[in-house]
């Protein structure tokens, strides 16, 4: 495994999940640091921004991945080529350190929301939902989850089969019947692929639309994160971009003149959100992002 070969699998979806992408990302670090033959630790940081700038490059919707890259360049230690080595080497070991702890965080923060007997409507696959539901069922809560089969690439079933690995009852709908899958809900829970500025969350297609669904029938919504998909760059007046995806995906062979719109992501607006459940804690949006801001101050520097 190289650099490049990382680099190709991020930006050609080989590699999947805001967690596992940034993962890779701090992998192919690693893997420069390792076979670099730099003796000067100024021009080692400066092929490591180089790289960590080509790596943020290669997904659009991917704060986590950007977050876990600027963290490993943040005040590096340049004294001498030894203890910079050693300095990514102790920041490295710290993302993933962080990444197992917030999954725990997460998981026993997020199930203590699932109560005897109630319907959880989740969209899309979020390995932290998943981790929640682990966690309830662990404790031996009984439970019952809705979720929607994510078109066009069928996330969806990722779920439903690792639900039903682990023996919790789940109901499969098709994405047009998200109305019938809520309205008996007690609680929806759905992960993120990025929290902007203004407490807004990226999700999923569909998410945003669910929510308000939700919200019609009151049904209180959870975003399960971790914060390191808070996304700086808002803070400073920059989009969040959504990513548009190939028609492919939708039609094969379409038929002339008609365009396919794909969009990967959307925007569910705060208004929408009951609470984001983080390593942080539970929180309603705009406190959420007073916590990060407050927390890792790091997170506002560029990349």
């Amino acid at each position: 495994m190289s650099f490049n070969s990382i680099l190709e699998n991020i930006k050609s979806l080989k590699i999947q999940g805001a967690e596992n992408v940034a993962k890779s990302a701090v992998k192919a670090i690693n893997f420069l640091v390792q076979k670099s033959n730099q003796k000067n630790p100024n021009h080692l940081y400066i092929d490591l921004k180089n790289a960590a700038y080509l790596l943020s490059k290669t997904r659009p919707t991917e704060p986590c991945m950007r977050n876990a890259l600027k963290y490993i360049l943040y005040m590096p230690n340049l004294s001498n080529i030894n203890s910079f080595k050693q300095d990514v080497k102790n920041k490295i070991e710290f993302v993933n350190e962080f990444f197992i702890n917030s999954d725990r965080l997460i998981s026993d923060f997020g199930s203590k929301k699932i109560k005897r007997g109630s319907i959880i409507y989740t969209h899309c696959h979020s390995s932290s939902v998943i981790n929640i539901f682990k966690k309830a069922k662990k404790t031996g809560v009984s439970f019952e989850v809705h979720n929607t089969e994510t078109r066009p690439l069928l996330q969806g079933r990722i779920t439903a089969s690792e639900l039903s690995k682990l023996s919790i009852k789940v109901k499969h709908y098709i994405d047009s019947a998200a109305h019938h899958a809520l309205k008996d809900a007690d609680l929806m829970l759905i992960g993120a692929d990025a929290v902007t500025s203004e407490g807004n969350v990226i999700n999923k297609i569909g998410s945003s639309l669910f929510a308000e669904v939700a919200h019609k029938y009151d049904v209180p919504v959870y975003i399960c994160t971790n914060s390191w998909k808070f996304d700086a760059d808002t803070f400073f007046g920059s989009d969040e971009i959504i990513e548009f995806r190939r028609e492919s995906e939708v039609w094969i062979r379409k038929p002339k003149n008609v365009e396919i719109i794909n969009p990967a992501f959307e925007q569910i607006q705060s208004e929408f959100i009951t609470g984001i459940i983080s390593e942080l804690g539970i929180y309603n949006p705009v406190v959420f992002v007073q916590e990060v801001k407050r927390e890792y101050p790091w997170m506002f520097e560029s990349l």
